[in-house]
């Protein structure tokens, strides 16, 4: 069922949307996160079906001892004829034996261990009662049920929060956390900015180390690096951390208006940001610019996938000059977006949710230059001739931050080039499309 509703923030009234829909679950995010924390190790507790996503999508091979794993659930055991607490127990203790280096273990929830009443929490707090300090245990919830992928990165945060707040081997609260999973070399980038703007005792979250998680206390500011991370900004403000306002740092405008924020927060001196941040500025403009025209004048359908799509919208719109047609984002924080919409021009369609049937029907009306959809939707779209674009790759990729804008218009401009060269080619040998 699909209706229109008044929102604030929005250029125009939001189509919400409760039909079919196609994303992925919330395990897919841990693809990213094992790589992050270092010594954290991400036991699904789920299906078959869960571990041949989780390794399919990985591309990681049994013997190379990957930080994940699924703990797989037999017939007996979704038919009630096991005690599931007692398999688990002995799951992690063969693993554990088999990977001492283990500091932090997570239990993924996932949607059969949701279908059966599962009660993860309950599982790693006993854990932690006889595997702690040497093993840390947590758990969240990876399942796909009314959830998308980035929403797990966002349960995974809030799960450290929460487990931060008893836990904490920190001993001073830190002043300033960066919420949300950014590459290594993203945060490097970011760090040497603060550091030359004067701004210290600052913390990412998650760390690279699970011991790495940061205090939290009420003099505790927070900047989101994602956009998705509803439930994590909750956490830490039930800890008394408040959040500063900003846009997301996509983009040599979202990166500038990300960071002056920031500043602006911590006394930075206005000549010393612009001081700080014009050479990098500077290079951002350029390296868009080489993609812009391939970019400029062109239409583009967003489809709801990871949430990132308002903020990929307006860098679009604003940086490479390309025409939206309709941001689809699989859900809203309102508030969290609302400065990503105030810069999108009036009469952009957004929506909420999906009905994938009703929004293809939307799209094709529309004959756009560029789809950024899901892999499952992608291929029959280019089949029809359309040129598309896997909204999943801004979440493997490293976009956020100065170095990264050129990057990020190349990851659209991309098969924009392809399908131009496929049709000259065409063209060369007397070929076309009828």
């Amino acid at each position: 069922m699909n209706q229109t509703s008044p929102t604030p923030c929005a250029p125009v009234a939001t189509i919400r949307q409760r039909g079919q829909h196609e994303v992925f679950c919330g395990l897919t995010s841990i693809i990213w996160l094992h790589r992050k924390m270092q010594d954290a190790f991400f036991l699904v507790v789920g299906s078959r079906t869960c571990a041949h996503l989780i390794q399919s999508a990985a591309g990681v091979m049994i013997f190379s001892e990957p930080r994940f794993a699924t703990a797989i659930m037999e017939e007996r055991d979704l038919a009630g004829m096991a005690d599931m607490h007692d398999e688990l127990d002995g799951v992690v203790e063969k693993l554990l034996q088999r990977r001492p280096d283990i500091r932090m273990l997570v239990l993924v929830g996932s949607c059969p261990s949701e279908v059966i009443k599962l009660d993860l929490q309950r599982a790693a707090e006993r854990l932690n009662h006889r595997l702690a300090p040497k093993h840390r245990v947590i758990s969240y919830s990876g399942s796909g049920i009314e959830t998308t992928f980035t929403q797990g990165e966002d349960n995974f945060l809030a799960a450290l929060v929460a487990d931060n707040a008893a836990n904490s081997a920190q001993d001073k609260a830190c002043d300033l956390v960066i919420a949300g999973c950014l590459a290594d070399v993203v945060e490097d980038q970011f760090s040497r900015l603060l550091t030359a703007m004067g701004v210290e005792n600052f913390c990412f979250l998650p760390g690279r180390q699970s011991d790495g998680v940061p205090r939290i206390g009420p003099k505790t500011r927070y900047i989101l690096a994602q956009p998705y991370l509803g439930a994590t900004a909750a956490a830490l403000e039930a800890l008394g951390a408040t959040r500063i306002n900003a846009i997301f740092p996509l983009g040599e405008e979202g990166t500038t208006e990300w960071l002056r924020a920031i500043a602006q927060s911590f006394g930075v001196s206005e000549t010393l940001f612009d001081t700080v941040t014009s050479g990098p500025r500077q290079r951002a403009r350029q390296a868009i610019s080489h993609y812009r025209p391939m970019l400029e004048g062109r239409s583009v359908f967003l489809f709801p996938d990871s949430q990132l799509e308002p903020s990929l919208a307006r860098y679009l719109c604003r940086e490479a000059g390309a025409e939206i047609i309709e941001i689809g984002s699989p859900y809203l924080h309102r508030e969290h977006v609302a400065g990503e919409f105030a810069l999108l021009p009036v009469g952009v369609s957004v929506s909420e949710g999906q009905d994938v049937e009703v929004q293809i029907d939307r799209c094709r009306a529309a004959n756009p230059d560029l789809i950024v959809c899901g892999m499952g939707l992608a291929n029959p779209f280019e089949a029809e001739g359309r040129v598309t674009k896997w909204s999943i790759e801004f979440a493997f990729t490293p976009i956020q931050g100065y170095e990264q804008a050129g990057d990020l218009a190349e990851l659209f401009a991309r098969p924009l080039m392809r399908n131009a060269i496929l049709a000259e080619g065409s063209r060369s040998f007397g070929g076309g499309r009828p």
